[in-house]
Parts: structure tokens; C-alpha cells; sequence
């Protein structure tokens, strides 16, 4: 089956119904061997310095790898440098296929965001829905691993990210992934609660060092609420597929997700919130009105490059636990 590149989360319903394998770019360049090398790749080619590093990791991992000639590409509501990044794949031969998700969350527009996806993907409602049912039931299972993370203190906070990261292409394999879903549930399940005593809340993008939840969990606080993550696997009891990306919140303003974190802070008794900012990301504007809303103790850390937490920033998280003990 031929595949296309996703550089953020999409309608990825449409993808399967057409017999199309999705791969998420980002989780591809940050899961490589070497993704400093991909960053640095991009660089070579011209991408300047002073620019986002997730952005020249999906450039190289498009470029290194020949079955991806398709790009989708979300021109509204993630990274503004999406666009150039668009321009630098299509001069290197891939097809590009725009995707936007209307700012005030227009229910016409963004219908017609999805139905001119299904049209270049050939595709018509019965078969999208049909695959929406099919990766629904994957989803809820992603659904039960995050309530017994935060519920039962039974998931760790990588594994809380790891399996909610994965809904936006299911790894590319819905079956396989599953069953991996499955077995992470069958060994959450006959576990042992954590005893951490710090709860985190995990706010921003995913983020690009590698090490963040172990660091925290080695010194007694555990992560138990992911919002971009848990965001992915679409955590709307809904049948409508329209209304489905109208209320994930991530490709929209900051009034609406903070919306969905302050319901989440107070149902998961929160403790803190890491708030991570990607460097050059014009997300990191966004952490003032973060600050002024959420009305307990918050940490904004900020990453570069793919690689292990800095001495400076575990000198600031150890401060931060200490302050919330």
C-alpha cells in the first residue's frame, strides 16, 4: 500500500479508507537512531539554524525516505513553518495535499477541509465512517490506558505519552498496534499503583528530550495528564467525524484548549503543570496567557534539539518539585 507523510495530526480516518498507510513524520524523526544527524541533514540543504528542529527533522525524514512522494500537510493550525516546509519538499518532486483546520472552528469549513481531503484521496462518507468505527474501538482501548494512568496510578507518564502520541497514525499498522495497546493494558492492569507523590499535569507540544519522564519519576512525581497526546486520540464520544475535529482542541486558539486542561487540572488533582515550548515555535507567545489562566504553580521548559535534559533544566525541574513538595 502506497504511504503519505502526516507532519501533524489529521483526518487520518480518510487515509486508511482509501487503502493508504499513514506515517507521522514526527514520530519517525524523533524515534531515529541518530535525529540530531536529520536536523543537521536539513541544515546542509539550507534550512536556516535559528529555526524549529521538529521542522528539519520532518524535511530530512521526507528526503531520506523514497516510498513517501505524498505529503498532507496541516497549513492551518499547527507550525506556520509548515508552509515553507511545503515549498522545500514539492521543489524535491513530492506531492503535496494541503489540509487546514479554520481557526474559529467553522463547521461548513472545515466539512469542506475534510470533503476536499476524501476527494483526492478518492474516497466517499460511507467508507470514512467506516474506518472511523474501526479505529474508534482502538482508541477507547488508548481511552482506558489514560484513566488508569491518572485514576488508578497504574501507567507510567512515558507510556501515558508514548500510546496517545501513536493514535495520530496508529503506527502506521492499526492491527499491530492494537494488540500492543492490548498487551501495554494486560501488564498496566497487573501491575502495581506508582507511589509517586507529586502529580504533573504535561501541557504544549510533545517534547523533543527524551528523558523528561523518567527524571521526574526518579524523583518521586509522575505525570498523569498529557494534553497534546491525549488530544490524538480523539477523546469525544461522538459518531460525527466533522464534529470529532472540531472539538480536538490542539489545532485551535488558546482559549479553547485551556478550556479542556483546566477540566482535566481539577478532575486528575493536578499538583503543577510543565508547560513546554519548542525554541522558535510561535507557541512559546502562547505561555503568558498560560500563566495569567491557570491558577496553580507552572514550569515552562523549553527545548532546541533532540537529546537528553541539560544540567540547567534538571537544576530547574529538581526546583520545582522541591517547591511543590
Amino acid at each position: 500500500m502506497p504511504k503519505v507523510g502526516i507532519t501533524t495530526t489529521i483526518p487520518v480516518e480518510i487515509v486508511y479508507a482509501a487503502g493508504w498507510v499513514p506515517v507521522d513524520l514526527n514520530n519517525i524523526f524523533i524515534t531515529d537512531e541518530n535525529p540530531q544527524a536529520l536536523v543537521e541533514e536539513a541544515e546542509i540543504a539550507g534550512y536556516p539554524r535559528n529555526l524549529c528542529a521538529w521542522i528539519k527533522g520532518l524535511y530530512s525524514t521526507v528526503r531520506r525516505d523514497e516510498n513517501i512522494r505524498t505529503l498532507i500537510a496541516v497549513t492551518q493550525g499547527d507550525c506556520s513553518n509548515t508552509h515553507a516546509l511545503m515549498e522545500t519538499l514539492e521543489l524535491a518532486g513530492v506531492k503535496i495535499i494541503p489540509f487546514a483546520f479554520p481557526f474559529d472552528r467553522d463547521y461548513d469549513l472545515l466539512k469542506l477541509q475534510i470533503e476536499k481531503l476524501m476527494d483526492a484521496f478518492g474516497v466517499d462518507w460511507q467508507q470514512v465512517n467506516e474506518a472511523k468505527a474501526r479505529l474508534d474501538l482502538i482508541r477507547r482501548k488508548v481511552w482506558e490506558l489514560d484513566r488508569l494512568t491518572w485514576e488508578e496510578n497504574l501507567v507510567n507518564g512515558w507510556d501515558n505519552h508514548l500510546y496517545q502520541i501513536c493514535c495520530s497514525d496508529f503506527d502506521s499498522d492499526p492491527k499491530a498496534f492494537a494488540k500492543k495497546v492490548d498487551a501495554a493494558l494486560k501488564k498496566a492492569k497487573s501491575g502495581s499503583p506508582g507511589k509517586e507523590e507529586l502529580r504533573l499535569g504535561y501541557i504544549g507540544v510533545p517534547p523533543i528530550i527524551d528523558d523528561l519522564y523518567d527524571y521526574l519519576e526518579e524523583r518521586g512525581a509522575r505525570v498523569v495528564y498529557n494534553e497534546t497526546q491525549r488530544q490524538f486520540t480523539m477523546p469525544f464520544n461522538t459518531g460525527d467525524l466533522v464534529e470529532q475535529y472540531r472539538r480536538y482542541t490542539y489545532p485551535y486558539g488558546i482559549f479553547f484548549r485551556l478550556k479542556d486542561i483546566e477540566q482535566e487540572i481539577e478532575k486528575r488533582n493536578i499538583d503543577g503543570v510543565i508547560h513546554y515550548a519548542q525554541s522558535f515555535c510561535y507557541r512559546q507567545i502562547e505561555d503568558l496567557i498560560i500563566r495569567e489562566r491557570l491558577k496553580l504553580p507552572i514550569l515552562t521548559l523549553e527545548g532546541d534539539k533532540p537529546n537528553r535534559l541539560d544540567a540547567r533544566t534538571r537544576m530547574r525541574l529538581d526546583a520545582f518539585l522541591e517547591m511543590l513538595r
